[in-house]
């Protein structure tokens, strides 16, 4: 309990017209000012999302991947975009291994940019204003610059050996020569040049229509300058990206994944993410009484935490990129599959490992691939949800940070490496092929009740994300939080499956639990046999989510103070 009895130590943002949750301060106000000027909840959401391409580098990048999902009050309908890139072509599973024996660092795990793609279809599709006016407040923060935060300043500090080899990092990062301290004021030349090439070429298609114009400022990056320039830098680098995969690349406009919990529709994007099994843990939890097990005691925590390790088991048997792989969803989200997942959940003893995957025919390559180990815990990538007055929603998770990874001369960006996020188990259903996605961890959520929206909510964190967002999730619905209290009470995290980044370490029975949720908790969880890991009682690797809810005509916003993110509206 925060000091004084009061319920967080943040108020819940609440409005009645608009609202902004983002994973940093200015990306929110870059998308209120939107709101104010007249935009609706996409345009704002691009904003937002173009600005915490900006002011979280070492999170996200411009030229990374971004998710998104968006709800639509007119029509009623949701509709997902999918931000994520794909594979060269002339990369295969075969290459890699015979040339590296794994997915290495750097420029060789590089895939086609999908962030730009998603903002300006986003835009094109379902905005009302150009590129021009949404990116300006990015724009802004490029040339005049923005006060670096302790976590950026953190970051740049730890690559700083890696960034003085590159003169374009340098200038991105370490202007001065050193890691900026917190609050010295950086730049990004060499982004602002991409945005103005976009703009005058958006300017120049202007006559012909807003979409048009928005266009004409994708092709800039996809099939013109920026381009060229990933390709040339790529094919240096010992890269394998191709203008050919840049002209083929577009991302699409997708229908939602969703299920029904407790009168609630939840909704994500598709198995080229991990966001199903987001709707898989709540199908599964839809069954037990969880006030009754009270709010993070050790049954409750028991309780959640199985329930993740059975999605995540058909996360990894199922889940890789539909144009490849024949995802059984329909199978996986039905109400008759959770209650057979739900059977194997023992109140009293933790799986010790992952639990086998549901389902007939599971594929061959099901079974974890990566021996134990602990490998690093990924914790990038960010998250921004607007609401307009008019009840529409978008909620989006960029991510592909630029701190530590080489940037492209003359454009001073980043290419996205989510490459990383592939297997070369040939028997896994997201291993590597040409031109296929990787299964991405960002993933973007909705909610509506009774038809009307309810909640945009997500988070960064990697395997984590899942895991925070069903948390969040069921503390405002079964615990009655608002999303600011549900958004800052302590977290527990699973490590207890391969993780999704390579070289997927994978810790059998390991929970991560937020000191904050007390002694008495954590040992009857170790009596069940999980293996604890103490963790700060406030860790940004529990992830930083922001979330929305619409409340009786009235908006109620919560940001995560374990980052930087920060709720503004009226």
């Amino acid at each position: 309990m925060p000091p004084d009895g009061i319920s967080s130590y943040r108020p819940s943002v609440g409005g009645v017209t608009h609202m902004v949750s983002s994973g940093h301060y200015l990306a929110a106000a870059a998308g209120y000012r939107i709101l104010e000027q007249g935009g609706n909840a996409v345009d704002a959401g691009v904003a937002s999302g173009i600005a915490i391409n900006v002011t979280l580098p070492h999170m996200t990048s411009f030229g990374g991947v971004a998710p998104i999902i968006i709800y639509l009050a007119e029509t009623d309908e949701v509709v997902t975009i999918s931000g994520l890139g794909r594979w060269p072509k002339a990369v295969s599973l075969e290459l890699m291994l015979d040339t590296y024996g794994e997915i290495p660092r750097g420029i060789p795990r590089s895939v086609v940019p999908a962030a730009c793609d998603a903002w300006l279809t986003a835009l094109e599709h379902y905005g009302t204003m150009s590129f021009e006016q949404v990116v300006t407040p990015a724009l802004e923060l490029v040339e005049d610059g923005f006060p670096a935060s302790h976590r950026l300043a953190a970051s740049i500090a730890g690559s700083a050996d890696e960034l003085q080899g590159s003169p374009e990092a340098m200038e991105a990062f370490m202007p001065a020569g050193r890691p900026p301290a917190v609050g010295d004021t950086l730049t990004r030349p060499g982004l602002a040049t991409v945005f103005r090439w976009m703009i005058d070429a958006e300017r120049g298609a202007a006559p012909q229509g807003r979409r048009q114009g928005i266009r004409a400022a994708r092709d800039v990056f996809y099939r013109g300058e920026v381009a060229e320039r990933m390709v040339r830098f790529c094919r240096e680098r010992g890269g394998y990206l191709t203008m050919e995969d840049f002209e083929d690349f577009h991302v699409r406009v997708e229908p939602p994944e969703t299920a029904r919990y407790k009168g609630h529709d939840v909704y994500t994007c598709g198995a080229w993410c991990q966001g199903p099994s987001l709707l898989q843990v709540l199908n599964i939890l839809e069954g037990f009484d969880l006030p009754a097990l009270g709010h993070n005691s050790a049954a409750y925590v028991h309780t959640a935490v199985e329930a993740i390790k059975l999605a995540f088991a058909d996360r990894d048997a199922y889940y890789g990129d539909p144009d490849f792989v024949d995802v059984p969803m329909e199978m996986l989200l039905s109400k008759e599959f959770a209650s057979t997942r739900r059977g194997l959940i023992d109140p009293d003893v933790a799986w010790p490992e992952m639990p086998p995957p549901g389902g007939d025919g599971v594929p061959a390559g099901a079974a974890p691939s990566a021996a134990p180990n602990g490998g690093p815990w990924e914790g990038d990538t960010s998250y921004t949800c607007v609401v307009d007055a008019a009840g529409n929603a978008f909620s989006a998770t960029p991510s592909d940070g630029e701190v530590g990874v080489p940037l492209v001369p003359e454009i001073g960006m980043a290419i996205s490496t989510r490459g990383s996020q592939s297997w070369l188990d040939p028997e896994h259903p997201s291993s590597l092929a040409p031109w296929k996605r990787p299964r991405l961890t960002p993933n973007p959520a909705l909610a509506l009740r009774d038809g009307r929206l309810f909640m945009a909510f997500g988070t960064p964190g990697g395997d984590a994300q899942v895991q925070a967002m069903a948390q969040l999730f069921l503390n405002v619905v079964e615990f009655g939080m608002d999303p600011q209290q549900a958004i800052e009470a302590p977290r527990f995290v699973s490590m207890s499956f391969p993780n999704s980044f390579w070289p997927h370490a994978y810790r059998p029975g390991v929970l991560a639990v937020e000191s904050r949720i007390g002694d008495d908790a954590m040992s009857g969880l170790a009596d069940r046999g999980h293996e604890i890991e103490r963790w700060p009682e406030w860790e940004a690797l529990t992830g930083g989510a922001c979330a929305i809810q619409s409340d009786r005509g009235a908006l109620f916003a919560g940001a995560d103070p374990r980052r930087e993110s920060y709720a503004i509206g009226r």
